[in-house]
């Protein structure tokens, strides 16, 4: 089941990544959803920030509340004796690797996706209206598959989306920005959108928002480019958000957060959805 549009109009989503990393990024975050130019959230529940943060995100019904499943960043919320010996996630080159060669223990795994959903639905009071992962695990082989079992063991199909990480290339091909990066995910992916379907769970079509986080770089030109070439029900990531001490201990990138939550609260950002006959979209309304 990919998800059609919505309407005639054409429609796209727009999900902020990151909420609860650090003060700072909750801050623009929220900011950005306050303001009407974000369509969807998606949260680290593994971080500390978390309840203190997380309390926020249920006032807002305009906007769909995902699940950032984590491997790595930070610290797992139970024992991973053979994937975090050490007591920390290891990096995503390892965490790919892995997966590849079908080395990940996956019931480590999906004892800690339990942990993070359970400490989700703690928190917001209900399961997430979809589940991304931080640096695209999510799609990685092995990782999709207890994805899709665990929530399917919580009867959430239907009521639950999956962020497909991957594109067509020809797509990636004509946004031009970060192709190679882009390319790389979408084979990661490759029957991403056909395991999670079988399992009884939508997926968006059509995927942007890859960067190299360039300070130099004009972010609202890059933001252009995302909107070309969409799919059906087009999903953009972004990560906005203030830096912060916090931030820059846990996570390289900073200052460009910054300039894509100016960005999204400038009237540019408005005059070029406008302009392309777009509006901002939640996935889990589709038919």
């Amino acid at each position: 089941m990919i998800l059609p549009a919505m309407d005639k109009t054409r429609t796209v989503a727009l999900c902020a990544d990151d909420f609860g990393l650090s003060p700072g990024v909750s801050r623009g975050v929220l900011e950005a959803l306050r303001a009407g130019r974000l369509s969807a959230v998606s949260a680290l529940t593994n971080v500390p920030r978390w309840p203190e943060h997380g309390p926020e995100l249920r006032e807002f019904s305009g906007a769909d509340v995902g699940l950032h499943f984590n491997l790595t960043l930070g610290a797992p919320l139970g024992a991973m004796s053979s994937f975090a010996p050490d007591g920390k996630f290891p990096p995503v080159a390892k965490v790919i690797r892995t997966a590849l060669f079908k080395q990940a223990p996956l019931d480590e795994i999906r004892a800690e996706l339990e942990r993070q959903l359970d400490r989700f639905e703690a928190v917001i009071g209900r399961p997430p209206d979809f589940v991304d992962g931080h640096q695209h695990v999510q799609v990685l082989p092995g990782v999709r598959d207890v994805l899709c079992e665990a929530l399917a063991a919580r009867n959430l199909q239907g009521a639950c989306w999956l962020r497909h990480s991957g594109d067509r290339p020809r797509r990636i091909v004509a946004r031009r920005d970060e192709a190679s990066k882009a390319l790389i995910v979408s084979g990661f992916a490759l029957g991403f959108a056909a395991a999670a379907r079988r399992a009884g769970f939508r997926v968006n079509d059509g995927f942007a928002g890859f960067s190299r986080f360039d300070p130099a770089q004009d972010y609202a030109g890059q933001f252009e480019r995302f909107l070309l070439a969409p799919g059906a029900a087009h999903l953009i990531m972004c990560h906005p958000g203030y830096p912060d001490a916090e931030l820059s201990a846990l996570d390289p990138v900073t200052t460009t957060r910054e300039q894509e939550l100016s960005f999204l609260l400038s009237k540019r950002f408005v005059d070029m959805l406008e302009q392309r006959g777009m509006r901002l979209a939640r996935l889990s309304q589709a038919a």
